[in-house]
């Protein structure tokens, strides 16, 4: 079988035989095991004529292109319709190619009258043989490896979820038993699938009875292979495979299998983005490509965790150019490398600037005049911009208005900020800066050539600021994690589903919009603690002890998304909302935006955040009032 496989000639050489044998079987089966001799004395001429024309036609379709051992149902098809073509031929000969050959040297007298029904026995007997044969390969192959592993020691394996995921892991799981893994039942909560098979594995019940199943068919792990589920589905398995005290993988979601089947390397680890998972992001890739593609796109803070998948996605669009620019030259060079690896075709513009430093962002502009820009440049940390007011200010507002002003005095046609729930009400300085840049942005809008655009979202997942590596780090360390308050709730979404609605809302906008992102249910971060406690194999207030801390400075109880003013309006994305803003105030924006320009330069915390509080009457900095 290796030979044949090695050496196409040998799979021709192979169907030439098969072929054969379907022609003869066909002759007999007609003629009762008997062969009249009218076409034993034109059997050599048939022979060529009708094989090498399905050969001929087997090669044009590709057949020999596929490996056996793996021939699948599309193989079959492509095997079907090139003998169906070749029998439509030769039905087709049989009234027009003898008259029109009738004078060569290569008489085709026998095509008169040629039997139908040696034609369609014949083409039976080619897909029952040349499909066949394949097809006893590829078991062959399947009973040799199992053969060899019959004997081994295996672990059960419970897959829940009896889909598409499902199947495809059972099939691989029964393919490859070097791995270790048998597969021993499914649970599925389809009651119509309940007590049916999937290559002869069980579906046994479903979510509820799976410590059941676990302890009647002796499992040993658990696949979870429901790769579209809701965070609350996959959480309740999860809960259901800890109190059966069994070891629990995942199939990754359908984005990351989107470029092929599951394949056992891709199964991994439950993560805790795996219990927040919501329905899928849908992004309008034409009307996304339309205003990024062959534009100059510039990213500022690429080396963040926002700036960062920004470059990621955006290169995937045809940009004609994507510049970085970025405060740190650590992160910049890493997301740099990255690009240059992975995408070695796009041409990339490196920049290493502060963006409050206007004379540097205006050498940016006037070099690369970017077509689009996306501003993530920002200080988020809090607690840390609590006691650095005047430099929040810098570079949340003055930064922002930096590159706002650069972008419409270059013509730039979209500019994009990034923002935060906390600007909505904020108690925080951060929040506080946030909400005037947004303000900052709007009152340059107006009927100019640059589009001003305001995405407003919470947490994202996995960011340097967020939650998550932080816990991470206190349970490898062996505890206490810290937690402020045991109430405390918090939006939450994956980076790259927060970036690809920030790219479609640059998408939407027509100047001036706020733009808020669906984040979902809020969750509590006590909860988030606990479950990647659980998920590290230990047990929340026994092996790792969780530990409140209280509220740091600037810090809420709950984020918003809206103010109460604002409300929200749907658009055609429904993971997409407008805020219903007041209209933008660029007088008095300027004059605040001034006053505190002034105030961050003397270095006087105590007049920023009281100017903060006097431009924002949304502003309540309790936490600040015994600032010096």
């Amino acid at each position: 079988m290796a030979l044949i496989e090695r050496n196409r000639w040998w799979m021709v050489a192979v169907d030439a035989a098969l072929l054969t044998a379907a022609l003869v079987g066909a002759f007999w089966l007609r003629f009762d095991f008997t062969i009249p001799p009218y076409y034993r004395a034109y059997f050599w001429q048939i022979l060529l004529f009708v094989v090498g024309l399905r050969l001929a036609l087997l090669i044009l379709s590709g057949v020999y292109r596929g490996v056996w051992r793996y021939i699948s149902v599309g193989d079959l098809v492509a095997i079907a319709k090139a003998v169906t073509i070749g029998t439509l031929l030769v039905a087709s000969a049989s009234f027009l190619l003898r008259r029109l050959m009738a004078r060569s040297l290569f008489t085709l007298e026998w095509l008169e009258g040629y039997p139908v029904s040696v034609l369609v026995g014949e083409w039976l007997g080619d897909i029952i043989l040349i499909g066949g044969f394949r097809l006893f390969l590829r078991l062959f192959k399947q009973y040799r490896t199992a053969a060899r592993y019959r004997n081994s020691e295996r672990r059960r394996v419970l897959l829940v979820g009896a889909g598409d995921a499902g199947e495809m892991v059972a099939r691989q799981l029964q393919a490859h038993p070097e791995y270790g893994y048998q597969a021993v039942a499914f649970i599925d909560d389809d009651p119509r699938k309940r007590g049916r098979q999937i290559h002869g594995i069980p579906i046994a019940g479903n979510r509820g009875d799976l410590a059941a199943v676990v302890a009647r068919h002796r499992v040993q792990e658990i696949i979870i292979a429901i790769p579209s589920a809701a965070g609350e589905v996959v959480r309740e398995v999860v809960e259901h495979c800890k109190q059966a005290k069994v070891r629990f993988k995942i199939v990754p979601g359908i984005k990351e299998i989107i470029e092929g089947d599951v394949s056992l390397n891709q199964i991994r680890e439950v993560e805790l983005e795996d219990l927040l998972r919501r329905p899928p992001v849908t992004v309008d890739l034409d009307q996304v490509a339309g205003y990024l593609q062959g534009k100059t796109v510039l990213i500022t803070g690429a080396g963040g965790s926002i700036g960062a998948e920004l470059c990621r996605q955006i290169a995937d669009f045809g940009p004609s150019r994507l510049v970085l620019v970025g405060r740190g030259e650590n992160s910049i060079y890493e997301i740099e490398a990255e690009l240059r690896r992975t995408r070695p075709g796009l041409a990339l513009g490196v920049t290493i600037g502060d963006v409050t430093d206007r004379s540097r962002m205006a050498r940016v502009f006037r070099d690369y005049r970017p077509g689009v820009v996306f501003h993530a440049a920002a200080h988020k940390h809090v607690p840390m911009m609590e006691h650095n007011p005047g430099e929040a200010v810098k570079n949340n507002i003055l930064g922002t208005r930096t590159v706002a002003e650069l972008a419409l005095r270059y013509r730039t046609g979209r500019f994009v900020l990034i923002s935060t729930d906390k600007a909505v009400n904020p108690s925080s300085v951060m929040g506080a800066t946030k909400r005037l840049a947004e303000e900052v942005v709007r009152s340059l809008g107006g009927p100019r050539r640059t589009k001003f655009i305001v995405v407003r979202f919470g947490n994202v997942l996995g960011s340097r600021g967020s939650v998550v590596p932080l816990f991470k780090r206190q349970i490898a360390a062996g505890g206490p994690v810290t937690v402020t308050h045991p109430e405390v709730e918090r939006y939450f979404m994956t980076i790259p589903e927060a970036v690809q609605l920030v790219i479609q809302a640059g998408a939407m906008g027509r100047g001036g919009e706020v733009f808020v992102l669906d984040m979902g249910k809020p969750v509590r971060i006590v909860d988030l603690a606990r479950d990647l406690i659980a998920l590290s194999g230990l047990e929340p207030d026994r092996d790792i002890r969780i530990e409140y801390t209280g509220l740091r400075p600037g810090e809420k109880l709950y984020e918003e998304l809206f103010t109460a003013e604002e409300g929200m309006n749907a658009t055609r994305n429904a993971k997409i909302f407008r805020a219903r803003t007041a209209p933008a105030r660029p007088a008095g924006v300027a004059r605040c935006v001034a006053r505190l320009a002034r105030a961050a330069g003397t270095g006087n915390d105590r007049a920023v955040v009281a100017l903060l509080a006097r431009c924002l009457p949304t502003f309540t900095p309790e936490a600040n009032a015994g600032r010096g």
